[in-house]
């Protein structure tokens, strides 16, 4: 069984820094593809970034390209999305899953395996 564990969320000023890391633990870490999605109140979860399971590959949802980065450290069994210039609109919980297939993909349902979520406040 998988098991996600975010962390390194928290309260910023508008135009701040954030690392958020995910812990992986359970099965394989590199066999997969991760990725990032978040929730903002009262709307939908999203997809925010993926990552294929060696790292080759990355994608992005369009308001955060230029501004976040995801990567992963095999060896530490770990997930990271450094996010930069952020927004008050980049508040939200953000959440962590593994993928179900190899190669980067943007689908929720392609992610059998979620973390319970780490809160970003940016403040304006």
């Amino acid at each position: 069984q998988v098991q996600l564990v975010e962390s390194g969320g928290g309260l910023v000023q508008a135009g701040g820094s954030l690392r958020l890391s995910c812990a992986h633990s359970g099965r394989t870490f590199s066999s997969r593809a991760m990725g990032w999605f978040r929730q903002a109140p009262g709307k939908e979860r999203e997809f925010v970034a993926a990552i294929s399971q060696n790292g080759g590959d990355t994608d992005y949802t369009d308001s955060v390209k230029g501004r976040f980065t995801i990567s992963r450290d095999n060896a530490k069994s770990t997930l990271y999305l450094s996010m930069n210039a952020l927004k008050p609109e980049d508040t939200a919980v953000y959440y962590c899953a593994r993928s179900a297939y190899q190669l980067a993909t943007r689908h929720a349902w392609d992610f059998g395996s979620w973390g319970q979520g780490t809160q970003v406040t940016v403040s304006s």
